[in-house]
């Protein structure tokens, strides 16, 4: 039997402070609130670009102890977005860094983005969100 090779459809995670979240991730990817979808203890908010290419769901439990995410443990370890090059990675620096992704060594704590690495297989951008769930842009490697 062969199937049909999936697609993503959307990616959902869990956050502290929903309105924050939704700010955010609006003001840096450039999605927008197009529904809300309620659940038991909570309620799931997607945000897409104009043409549902890009969707994000933003989750809220009631039962969130606030802790921020740690890749360490089993769940989400990133996730990962592509760009057409690395100079694209260079205007994205730029940009997280005007909606408050500074720049650092290394990207270990909530809002902060590492150098682009020049990987064999990539160009990186590795950043994360306030809740310290790490996010990575990646460009074709230039040989």
């Amino acid at each position: 039997m062969t199937v049909t090779q999936p697609k993503l459809h959307h990616l959902a995670l869990t956050v502290t402070d929903l309105e924050a979240s939704v700010q955010w991730y609006g003001e840096v990817f450039g999605v927008q609130p197009v529904l809300d979808v309620p659940h038991p203890g909570g309620v799931g908010r997607i945000l897409a670009d104009a043409d549902h290419q890009l969707m994000i769901a933003l989750h809220h439990h009631d039962t969130n102890d606030g802790a921020l995410c740690k890749e360490t443990v089993t769940g989400l370890d990133h996730a990962g977005f592509a760009v057409g090059s690395r100079a694209d990675l260079e205007q994205w620096q730029d940009h997280l860094e005007a909606h408050g992704v500074v720049r650092a060594d290394t990207a270990d704590k909530p809002l902060t983005q590492s150098p682009i690495a020049d990987e064999p297989y990539a160009s990186v951008l590795v950043f994360r969100d306030q809740d310290n769930i790490q996010l990575e842009l990646f460009a074709p490697a230039s040989h």
